[in-house]
């Protein structure tokens, strides 16, 4: 395993960390289950697990404070908040209000009384970057969290909530986590040259793109993967951007074939080579998931399979643009680009 800074916090953290996405009844596994991949995690040398709030409704918090008890300070945990929790309407979002609530319902989920690193789980476009600063600055000081981060904001939001901070004299995020893979380049062409900018750590998820770089999704195959049965749009070949999908797939596993790597080991190397990316979050669901994704740790790719990798798929593309969850909301909601 490799050990890289958090942006400039002086945390040195695994460059595979933990997402816990899977646990609970969204990857339907157990206590015992989850307490196994937590256990091979890090005996594999993983010291960061990344959770949040709206995983199986609060259930992978649950899970990974029972998994991780008597190790809390071993491990680098984050957690997250803003998505709903329920439908009620003030159960969201980055208010004071909420967060200051819902800080204290994750730490008892968790069963500890700090996390390490706290993030937004989105850019919640109702509410100021000074409202959300000023209260994460105040659980900062509180010693509730060590440090704040956002995740899958545009990169202009990354810069305003920057200049805020500075404006309002308030800490700062110090983490971003956006989506990245081979099939997912956008944020090279924003995301990227901005947290370079402002020091920030990357913790990048979905390197495998939803399983389409795990290798069980090839040409002539049944898609039988665990995502695709309740997001099966994404794996319908006969919508045009899965087909180019899998045609760069194909591509791809040639590349790797002639490199002597398995398809997870091109795809979590491809993610952890970039200069700006501190961690690739794996989300396995079971033992053999994880040690599959453990074997691409010391994976180093060399410049003739990166070069091989830009032919397929350009550098700041994505062949799914429509997937990225930061797009901003007047290109989604036609009323907010007209008068």
């Amino acid at each position: 395993m490799q050990y890289r800074t958090l942006g400039r916090t002086g945390v040195q953290v695994s460059s595979l960390a933990l997402g816990a996405m899977n646990f609970g009844r969204i990857g339907r596994t157990t206590q015992d289950e989850v307490t196994a991949v937590v256990d091979a995690a890090i005996e594999g040398g993983i010291n960061v697990i990344d959770t949040a709030d709206a995983y199986s409704g609060g259930e992978s918090e649950e899970m990974v404070g029972k998994a991780m008890t008597g190790r809390r300070d071993d491990i680098v945990l984050a957690t997250k908040a803003t998505l709903p929790m329920g439908h009620e309407r003030n159960h969201q979002g980055s208010s004071r209000r909420w967060l200051v609530t819902e800080l204290d319902n994750s730490l008892r989920r968790l069963g500890v009384d700090h996390v390490d690193l706290y993030q937004i789980h989105r850019w919640d476009p109702t509410t100021s970057d000074e409202e959300t600063l000023s209260a994460l600055t105040d659980l900062q000081r509180a010693g509730k969290i060590r440090y704040f981060g956002s995740s899958t904001f545009p990169a202009y939001r990354i810069v305003q909530a920057q200049w805020a901070a500075r404006e309002h004299h308030l800490s700062r995020y110090v983490t971003e986590q956006p989506s990245y893979s081979i099939l997912q380049r956008g944020i090279e062409t924003h995301v990227l040259p901005v947290t370079e900018e402002y020091g920030l750590g990357v913790l990048a998820w979905s390197p495998l793109a939803s399983g389409w770089l795990s290798g069980a999704i090839r040409e002539g195959r049944d898609i039988t993967t665990s995502r695709s049965s309740f997001m099966p749009q994404r794996f319908d070949t006969a919508i045009p951007s899965n087909r180019a999908r899998l045609d760069a797939v194909e591509k791809l596993a040639d590349v790797a074939d002639g490199a002597g790597l398995t398809m997870i080991q091109l795809a979590l190397g491809f993610v952890t080579a970039h200069p700006a990316v501190t961690s690739a979050l794996i989300g396995p669901r079971t033992l053999d998931h994880l040690h599959s994704q453990l074997a691409a740790a010391d994976t180093v790719l060399s410049a003739d399979v990166l070069d091989a990798i830009d032919t397929i798929v350009a550098p700041g593309t994505g062949l799914a643009a429509h997937e990225k969850n930061d797009t901003p909301p007047a290109l989604l909601d036609p009323a907010l680009r007209r008068r």
